[in-house]
């Protein structure tokens, strides 16, 4: 099946794939909405996606214009899909398997809250509306049928991973947990098993700290005890949504100070793992004597480590987001062929009431019994001889042959030369 004029959206954007945490960082867009009311002035929808790993923007709308309109926010050096090509990659993407951590679960509600969030800036339309939750549909079939999201399955139990590895065993340790957002809660419940002597959690809003360290046997502390509490910790994990850094060189020197074994002069070792988009550590924490700082580019090795366990996983899942593309495609030209085809019946009915009203008329328009049977007599005329045409054009559409749909629309309603050519290469 043809696959080419399934679906005109495009997606552009930057990914763990190709970025390092510094370009995501330089690509995001602060003002979320501000970018989605810019795009609703050039496409017929447009919604945006930013996590801590990627940025993409998906549209109702031409590559050439994507490209174009982000070009002209200073952003360069995207990714660009366009058509079929777009709809396999937001499939893969909801199923976890474009994912830094493949098989992760939080792409779905990330997708759905760029879909709610489009609907309220009212920059979503109908067809992206239909491709996403499709999308999400699929990844949820995939998370079902297969255990791609078995083992670490988020950027936050990745980054408990990373610091057992650095540490061994993180039993009977201290760990700070800087925010209390979906992150945060990931991160505090993959630390909830594993024995700790003490777990911390901060954040700006310190009810929201206390209803997060409740949940997992914490303790709630404010961020002007941040410091404080740094220097009891083994272990620092930063996830807040903060537009600045919130972790600064000039008083985690301070803080390490406190941490100096009294012979040796040097502080105890500090893991700091900063998984928030903006970073939330200061240029420079990572040369502060005693720290380690780790980033999201450092849990490559952990998604490395845990793929070799989903590769048949993955491809199980590629097989079926295969199935449920062609069923997608077929949707979607059958959409097309609606459309079309409420065009042609709507020219057809123009002419059919129109003929009818001058017969009646020349008829003398007195008798209803007559004005009845000539309004029957043209209604199933006009749908016995669209009935044929009727069935090619939905057949040529389904099949994804919109070219061929859309000539046989304009023969039968201009009266133009059957061609399969779009009219633009026609006039040439």
């Amino acid at each position: 099946m043809d696959e080419s004029g399934a679906a005109p959206i495009a997606i552009a954007g930057l990914s763990h794939h190709t970025a390092h945490v510094s370009a995501l960082e330089a690509f995001r867009f602060p003002d979320e909405n501000e970018l989605l009311r810019r795009g609703a002035e050039r496409f017929k929808g447009i919604l945006l996606i930013q996590t801590c790993n990627r940025v993409e923007l998906i549209v109702q709308g031409e590559a050439a214009s994507l490209s174009d309109f982000l070009q002209e926010q200073g952003r360069q050096g995207f990714f660009l899909y366009e058509g079929a090509e777009a709809l396999r990659h937001l499939f893969l993407l909801a199923s976890g398997i474009d994912s830094m951590i493949v098989g992760e679960d939080q792409i779905i509600g990330q997708l759905k809250k760029a879909l709610a969030q489009a609907q309220s800036e009212e920059t979503s339309s109908s067809l992206l509306e239909l491709c996403i939750n499709k999308a999400v549909h699929v990844g949820i079939e995939v998370r079902k049928r297969t255990e791609i999201n078995r083992g670490a399955v988020s950027v936050g139990s990745a980054a408990v991973l990373l610091a057992e590895s650095q540490l061994g065993s993180l039993q009977g340790r201290h760990i700070l947990v800087i925010g209390s957002g979906e992150m945060g809660l990931l991160v505090a419940q993959a630390l909830a098993a594993k024995k700790l002597t003490a777990m911390y959690v901060a954040n700006r809003t310190y009810w929201r700290a206390k209803a997060l360290a409740e949940k997992i046997g914490g303790k709630a502390v404010r961020l002007s005890e941040l410091y404080h509490y740094i220097t009891l910790s083994d272990v620092v994990i930063s996830c807040t949504s903060a537009p600045h850094p919130i972790i600064h060189c000039k008083d985690l020197k301070e803080a390490m100070k406190a941490r100096c074994w009294p012979v040796e002069g040097h502080p105890r070792p500090l893991i700091l793992i900063d998984i928030a988009q903006p970073r939330d550590m200061e240029d420079g924490a990572e040369a502060i004597d005693g720290v380690r700082l780790f980033s999201i580019d450092n849990l490559r090795t952990i998604n490395e480590e845990t793929m070799s366990n989903r590769k048949a996983e993955a491809e199980r899942a590629q097989q079926f987001i295969i199935k449920e593309l062609a069923l997608f495609f077929r949707q979607l030209n059958r959409k097309t062929a609606d459309d079309i085809l409420a065009a042609l019946h709507t020219w057809a009915e123009a002419v059919r009431t129109r003929e009818r009203d001058k017969a009646i008329a020349r008829l003398g328009g007195s008798d209803e019994r007559m004005a009845e049977i000539v309004d029957d007599l043209t209604r199933v005329l006009s749908k016995k001889l669209l009935t044929d045409a009727t069935f090619a054009i939905r057949a040529s559409a389904e099949s994804g042959e919109l070219e061929a749909a859309e000539a046989l629309l304009r023969a039968i309603t201009q009266g133009e030369r059957f061609s399969c050519e779009p009219p633009s290469s026609r006039e040439k």
